[in-house]
C-alpha cells in the first residue's frame, strides 16, 4: 500500500513537469567547412589529394525533447543525424546531446546550446570504403517562435571534431590529424506540447 501511495504521489509531482514538455522535429539544409591542419595524399585523403578544406551540404535532420524546469530554461535531448557531400566523398554524422534552452527575456527569442557526442561515417571520393569514428562538439543556435507549433531556426552553429577517412585510418600510416568541421544551418522546427 506504500508503494502505491508513493507512485501515485510521485505522479502527481511529475505531471506538470511533463505536460510543460515539448518536443521538436528538425529537417534543414546544412552546410559544413572541413579542414584539417596537414594535407592527405593518396587514394584516401577524404577531402581529395593535398587538400586542407572543403565545403560539403546536405540535409540535418532531428527530434529533440525538452522537460520543463522549475526555472527560466528547459533541459532535454537531441538526436541528431547530419547527410552531407563533397567532392564525391560522404559524410553522415549521428551526434546524441543534452539541449539547454529557455527564453531569458520572456519573448519568443529561444537561444539553445548543446554538448555532442556520436559517431562520423565517412567515405572519401574515389573508394567505396566507410570509416566510423568518435565525433564530439557543441552546437549553438536561435529559434524563433512564429506560430504555436512552429519555429524559425534563425540559425545554428556547431563545431565539431572527427577523424574522418584518411591515409591513416585506411591505408599506409600517415599522420594525419582529426579533421575540424564548422557547421551552419537554418530552417524550420515544428513542435509538438
Amino acid at each position: 500500500m506504500k508503494l502505491r501511495s508513493f507512485i501515485v504521489a510521485l505522479a502527481v509531482a511529475v505531471a506538470p513537469i511533463a505536460l510543460h514538455a515539448q518536443t521538436g522535429l528538425y529537417l534543414n539544409p546544412i552546410a559544413q567547412r572541413i579542414s584539417i591542419s596537414t594535407a592527405d595524399h593518396g587514394t584516401f585523403a577524404f577531402l581529395g589529394d593535398g587538400v586542407t578544406s572543403r565545403m560539403f551540404y546536405g540535409v540535418n535532420m532531428g527530434l529533440y525533447h525538452d522537460f520543463k524546469t522549475p526555472y527560466s530554461f528547459k533541459a532535454g535531448l537531441d538526436v541528431r543525424d547530419s547527410v552531407l557531400h563533397g567532392n564525391d566523398a560522404l559524410l553522415n554524422n549521428f551526434l546524441i546531446g543534452v539541449r539547454i534552452s529557455g527564453k531569458p527575456f520572456n519573448n519568443n527569442w529561444k537561444p539553445y546550446l548543446e554538448p555532442v557526442i556520436g559517431a562520423g561515417t565517412s567515405r572519401a571520393p574515389r573508394t567505396t570504403l566507410h570509416v566510423s569514428k568518435f565525433e564530439y562538439g557543441l552546437y549553438g543556435g536561435l529559434d524563433y517562435t512564429t506560430q504555436h507549433h512552429i519555429d524559425f531556426r534563425v540559425v545554428e552553429i556547431g563545431y565539431t571534431g572527427l577523424r574522418t577517412a584518411s591515409s591513416q585510418t585506411i591505408g599506409v600510416s600517415a599522420s594525419i590529424p582529426a579533421a575540424s568541421i564548422l557547421s551552419v544551418s537554418t530552417g524550420f522546427v515544428f513542435r509538438f506540447p
